[in-house]
């Protein structure tokens, strides 16, 4: 039974080097009554991902391979048996949840033990007072088994019984896949990136990709030859790597660049047009709203 226990801890570590390693520095692993090397290893790593944290993020450090977005709101509903009756997909998307999961569950069963006691006592607070509002730190468990730390907004929401409890947060919208290097994905691509050097020729393609952006992409030819590859290494790589095309990776690339443009100068359309790399116009223009679902002359520029 010990081992069995040891085991999990050590998945548990193990799965929270790779998050931090790909930049996540959200997660934590829960304690236990241990009093080991394990348990010490444990403590240790907690303190470094919250380092991690605060050193990172306040210094504007990100991964290239990641999208950043800061102060996304999570939120639950509650019914005055404390059970999940609504909430935003990004509560789900942040615990790693299916809804058939979230569903009229209680909701103390997504805390970790060190909060589920201080649970137990809101409780009580919450049903005898109809104005109750407080902001309190809460741990949920994804289905990884890491901890989530957040602090909450909890309150009962106006002329009926439902609770609210709320929390913003650090998402990281993830372009590599994890499970890549071991599984063909849903198109049934074939498996070519075989050695770690395979993936950083590709990821060393995507940098090169952004760094020319205001360039003419390169053929997939051209590029092996450039990266000292194969023609399908490269073409099958890249999207099992980061779920697209070169070519439409280059594209979107293109038009979020022009985007900041529009939003952040007074440079005129045509101009940003040539810029990013569209030879007319109505080509940049059909693109562009294909890709955000609305024009460039819609966006709110500068003064």
């Amino acid at each position: 039974m010990d081992q069995e226990i040891n085991l999990q801890r050590m998945r548990s570590m193990s799965q929270m080097l790779l998050e931090m390693a790909g930049g996540n520095f959200t997660n934590r692993i829960q304690r236990t009554e241990e009093d080991d090397e394990l348990e010490g290893l444990v403590v240790l790593m907690n303190m470094v991902a919250e380092e991690m944290k605060e050193s990172v993020f306040h210094a504007g450090f990100i991964n290239p391979h990641h999208s950043y977005r800061n102060l996304v709101q999570s939120t639950f509903i509650l019914d005055e048996d404390f059970v999940i009756v609504s909430y935003n997909s990004e509560a789900s998307i942040l615990l790693n949840l299916t809804p058939e999961f979230l569903c009229n569950m209680l909701f103390k069963n997504l805390l970790s033990e060190e909060s589920l006691c201080f649970w137990n006592r809101l409780e009580e607070e919450i049903l005898l007072d109809p104005d109750y509002y407080a902001s309190v730190q809460l741990i949920y468990i994804a289905q990884n088994k890491l901890l989530v730390p957040v602090y909450c907004t909890i309150s009962r929401l106006m002329n009926c019984s439902k609770i609210l409890i709320s929390f913003v947060t650090t998402v990281i919208e993830e372009t590599i896949s994890k499970s890549v290097l071991i599984t063909a994905n849903s198109n049934d691509l074939p498996i070519v990136l075989s050695r770690p050097s395979d993936i950083l020729m590709v990821q060393n393609v995507y940098d090169y990709i952004l760094d020319h952006l205001d360039s003419p992409l390169p053929s997939v030819k051209e590029l092996s030859y450039i990266f000292g590859t194969n023609d399908n290494k490269l073409k099958y790589g890249f999207k099992q790597l980061f779920r697209t095309t070169i070519y439409q990776f280059y594209i979107n690339e293109r038009l979020k660049k022009a985007h900041l443009l529009i939003q952040q100068t007074m440079i005129p359309l045509k101009s940003i047009a040539t810029m990013t790399g569209f030879k007319t116009y109505p080509n940049f223009s059909k693109g562009f709203k294909k890709h955000f679902g609305y024009k460039p002359m819609d966006i709110k520029r500068r003064s």
